[in-house]
């Protein structure tokens, strides 16, 4: 399994680089016209070399429409032929293990060979949410329960539950019952120690979402590559990291679409979710003192400017942490400047044009 999920670095980039899609809603558009975008930008990912194409999970928030990541995912799938699809990444403590294990399943049976499957235990929405969602008032005990959860899903994908236990005769559909086949990898995705101790200690790859905590970046790979015992996965530790990255022509017009994807950070932050503004909006808010320092502060972690700029930024990122991938989020309001965005990335690093 190792070599799905070591990639190849094309053209000059020093590293795999790869796409996390937020299914981003700007203001004046429609979650149709936010799939659509996936659509292109899946297929010029595709075209341009880009490792994988990651859909996160996210609740009862107007501006992000990937609340289904396998529903987009097979979606994305009918549209593609060869770049990896995945979820960064399904929200386990959300779900059923059986069900994510049937879901994935579907996938890998789809687009067999090309499903990464990315796990999280934080509920990706807000406390209230996470309880319509799970049924229950007591979401720490989702994120304690964590480690078992991740073992039953895993015992569902390998369909090798021992005998005796109360789902030896249970079987996820599609899955190993159905004939020899391999199953997706599973990443674990983290924004603190926990994920990452524990992809270590299981022999994982890694996800960090360094783009909204990215105080916590080298010290969580520190642990996790301190942690790693190698596995029938991996022989050595791999580790990919989020970053927010966004590119244009001119350095001022990649700040013009970074703001305004601040501008709606700020207002989720503050319990005010929306639509993602216009760039025309954001430039014209006023900004209090608090809000500039959260916004300013939320900016410091963002590499944007010309694609020359966005590469020395991403280059020099790479360098800091040693990460073995980068995962590239555009988070902006329109769909064609985001799509725009990772073809400018791809020049900068003399990515192919692949045929078709």
């Amino acid at each position: 399994m190792t070599d799905a999920i070591r990639g190849e670095a094309r053209g000059s980039a020093p590293v795999p680089l790869s796409v996390l899609d937020l299914v981003t809603v700007g203001s004046g558009r429609t979650a149709t016209q936010a799939l659509a975008t996936s659509v292109e930008l899946s297929r010029l990912a595709e075209r341009r070399g880009f490792h994988r194409h990651w859909v996160a999970e996210h609740h009862s928030m107007p501006g992000v429409a990937s609340s289904s990541p396998a529903v987009i995912l097979a979606h994305l799938a009918a549209h593609t032929r060869r770049i990896r699809l995945g979820s960064g990444g399904v929200m386990l403590p959300n779900h059923a293990p059986l069900v994510v294990a049937e879901q994935f399943g579907t996938l890998e049976a789809l687009a067999p060979g090309r499903v990464d499957l990315g796990l999280g235990r934080a509920p990706g929405t807000d406390g209230a949410t996470a309880a319509a969602l799970r049924r229950s008032d007591t979401l720490d005990e989702g994120a304690d329960d964590f480690p078992e959860q991740l073992a039953e899903l895993t015992r569902f994908l390998d369909d090798d539950f021992p005998d005796g236990h109360p789902y030896a005769r249970i079987h996820a559909v599609p899955g190993p019952v159905q004939g020899p086949k391999g199953r997706p990898p599973i990443w674990l995705l983290g924004s603190s120690g926990f994920s990452a101790r524990l992809a270590g200690l299981l022999g994982l790859p890694f996800a960090f979402a360094h783009h909204f905590s990215a105080r916590n970046t080298i010290p969580a790979l520190d642990l996790y590559r301190d942690s790693f015992r190698p596995s029938e996965v991996l022989d050595a530790p791999y580790a990919m990291i989020g970053v927010s990255a966004f590119a244009a022509e001119e350095a001022a017009e990649a700040h013009r679409q970074v703001l305004a994807g601040a501008l709606a950070m700020l207002r989720l932050r503050t319990g005010r979710p929306g639509l993602v503004p216009t760039p025309e909006e954001a430039e014209a808010y006023g900004f209090g003192p608090a809000e500039r320092e959260f916004v300013d502060g939320w900016l410091a972690n963002v590499v944007y400017g010309t694609p020359d700029e966005v590469r020395v930024g991403l280059d020099d990122l790479r360098k800091r942490t040693g990460a073995d991938e980068l995962m590239i989020t555009a988070n902006g309001h329109g769909g064609a400047e985001r799509v725009r965005s990772y073809e400018l990335i791809a020049d900068a690093y003399g990515l192919p044009e692949l045929s078709e």
